[in-house]
């Protein structure tokens, strides 16, 4: 048995992360952390896991951390590379569901995240947690950085197109929108019933976070110089996320040879569903699995390529994603403990 610590597990992505590791024929539950809830059973917070999870979360300096094999950390930014360095000293595996090690240039986190980068030593090591492109660093890999929610919308869809050299890397435009979730579980006034429900706004226009930690990643599918345009907005439904991304064709190509093209590409990919060409992939077909839709489009036959992607922003986007590394970090099938079929409706 996996022995598995979570640090930070009162979020959104820690108790997803307990809702899928509690079911995992493969893990044993070993410590959860948290300051202020210190001694609290964790049943008592999330009624969900009763029956499920019986530990009780800990302050961090009553969790041995150095007795698991792997360790989540589902906290804000900055708390893992502040814990990493000792636990992978102590032969202790590390996925950071935040975006401390996903920038590998130091300069570049400090200016987006504007706090200081306290281990740029380890960004050389960490493994961007992407299974379906990077599956073979992440079995071998001791950190693991997972990759943000946005992110992983737009560089599954964009990959095929970029790998092949069939789109104007310079032109990129994405156009995403998440549910509230993914604003963590916080209280704040944009996120506010009263403030999201009924409601529909764009944000971070000007420049967002995801844009260097995507755009990084996208220019190493191509030689050529990508340039993104990434506008997220904010949808009032509780999860779920759908991008829409927009390429121009610089080659010619058939309808149904672009299809082929992400069907070949994902073809051992279990948690990529490439829908029949035209089709209109909904949120809730994904909602509470680790499954991620897409479908192209490519209006009046002409030059420009759409890609719609949907996932769950907490289950693909964040928690399910990190079980998926740690499946591949532990010689595990990919799959295991991640079957579960969307809620519907």
């Amino acid at each position: 048995m996996i022995k598995v610590g979570i640090v930070g597990g009162t979020g959104y992505t820690g108790v997803e992360l307990l809702r899928l590791l509690a079911v995992h024929p493969d893990v044993e539950l070993t410590a959860i952390t948290s300051r202020k809830e210190d001694g609290l059973p964790v049943a008592d917070m999330f009624p969900s896991l009763r029956g499920r999870v019986n530990l009780k979360f800990s302050s961090p300096e009553n969790a041995d951390l150095t007795k698991c094999d792997v360790v989540f950390f589902a906290t804000p930014h900055g708390v893992a590379m502040a814990q990493a360095p000792a636990l992978l000293k102590a032969g202790v595996k590390v996925i950071d569901l935040a975006a401390d090690f996903r920038i590998q240039e130091k300069a570049v986190f400090e200016k987006w995240y504007k706090i200081e980068h306290t281990c740029p030593d380890l960004l050389e090591h960490a493994a961007y947690g992407l299974a379906e492109l990077n599956r073979e660093d992440i079995k071998k890999a001791n950190l693991v950085a997972n990759p943000g929610c946005y992110p992983t919308t737009m560089q599954l869809g964009y990959y095929p197109l970029l790998k092949n050299g069939l789109v104007d890397a310079g032109s990129l435009i994405a156009d995403c929108k998440s549910g509230v979730s993914g604003a963590g579980r916080k209280a704040e006034i944009g996120t506010l019933f009263s403030e999201a429900s009924d409601n529909f706004k764009a944000y971070g226009v000007a420049g967002h976070r995801h844009t260097p930690e995507t755009s990084a990643q996208l220019q190493r599918f191509t030689s050529d110089k990508v340039s993104l345009i990434f506008t997220p907005h904010l949808v009032p439904m509780i999860r779920g996320m759908h991008s829409t991304l927009y390429a121009r064709l610089t080659k010619d190509i058939s309808n149904e040879d672009l299809q082929k093209l992400f069907e070949d590409q994902y073809k051992d990919s279990a948690f990529v569903d490439v829908m029949p060409f035209g089709s209109h992939p909904e949120t809730r077909s994904t909602r509470g699995s680790n499954m991620l839709r897409l479908a192209l489009h490519r209006p009046d036959n002409g030059n420009t390529v759409i890609v719609l992607v949907v996932q769950d922003n907490l289950v693909k986007g964040a928690s399910g994603q990190a079980v998926q590394c740690m499946n591949l970090m532990f010689g595990l099938e990919e799959t295991t403990g991640l079957m579960q079929i969307a809620l519907l409706p």
